[in-house]
């Protein structure tokens, strides 16, 4: 995949990008696996914003996805896709008995390549086994975290992780996109490959409205607010950085006093035990 240049034709084209379309096979989606998305504008169930800067966007339909291929299925791609609701590009496989699922699409993906899942698959891209049956070193993508639930990790595009090794305990290690390594059981299953749509991250937005097509809303900083506004507000003699208004000389924070900017709030004390190697300390190397 490649990405798609713009002449600057106007100031908003000037040094705007956009992803190449060319390995999308149809622009059609399938009916039966559509379900409408209603847009909750950032609002929980009590109608409260939750989400600052969400709201508007184009309307779109969720591909309903298969992250857990049964065991023994075998299955031939159709189609390439484009799914508005994530990253990574979907493929439209069909069994012989004519039932169809969307799954990720790998790099390499082509139509007519059959797709098998269970113990016995080829090591091929898109495949799906159980981490037990694949070999050290394989680059694998979905991965399940717990047995039979499906997909979590690695969804995105360009995204990959590897298999380092096996322990002693029904477990593999696994390094996963952010250096991390992860203990997993074995009978997860996970996808072989690269996730395809690797150049996603380099495309450029060009222009405030094309992200207010995506749904986001224009995010405001705290240090141009009040003080009566945000922790970062206020403050006289024209700019200052974060700390020179009523929050000068403490840590960065949201608006309701939370500290941010470097602030730890991922809890894994239940998962702790099956991290080998932090994402952190992979990054100090």
């Amino acid at each position: 995949m490649a990405i798609k240049q713009y002449n600057p034709t106007t100031p908003g084209r000037r040094g705007m990008t956009s992803q190449d379309f060319d390995g999308i096979t149809t622009r059609k989606p399938l009916k039966s696996l559509l379900v409408p998305k209603r847009r909750g504008n950032g609002r929980n169930n009590q109608g409260r914003i939750t989400t600052r800067h969400k709201g508007g966007g184009a309307k779109k339909f969720y591909r309903i996805m298969n992250f857990k291929l049964a065991e023994g299925v075998t299955a031939t791609i159709e189609h390439i896709e484009y799914d508005p609701n994530r990253s990574a590009r979907i493929a439209r496989i069909k069994e012989p008995n004519g039932t169809y699922h969307y799954i990720l699409a790998a790099q390499g993906m082509k139509v007519g390549q059959a797709i098998t899942s269970g113990e016995e698959a080829s090591i091929e891209p898109g495949n799906r086994l159980p981490l037990k049956n694949i070999p050290v070193g394989s680059t694998i993508h979905a991965i399940e975290l717990k047995v039979g639930k499906g997909a979590q990790m690695v969804r995105s595009a360009g995204n990959s992780a590897q298999l380092m090794g096996r322990a002693d305990n029904g477990y593999v290690q696994v390094r996963l996109p952010s250096g991390e390594v992860r203990l997993i059981n074995e009978m997860c299953t996970a996808s072989m490959g690269v996730i395809g749509n690797e150049q996603h991250q380099n495309v450029k937005i060009g222009k405030a409205g094309r992200n207010r097509h995506l749904g986001k809303r224009p995010g405001v900083r705290g240090v141009v607010m009040n003080a009566a506004d945000h922790p970062h507000g206020g403050g006289d003699g024209g700019r200052h950085g974060i700390g020179g208004g009523k929050n000068h000389g403490s840590a960065p924070k949201t608006p309701w006093g939370q500290k941010t900017l470097g602030y730890k709030t991922r809890r894994r004390k239940s998962t702790s035990q099956f991290i080998v190697r932090s994402r952190h300390a992979a990054k100090r190397k």
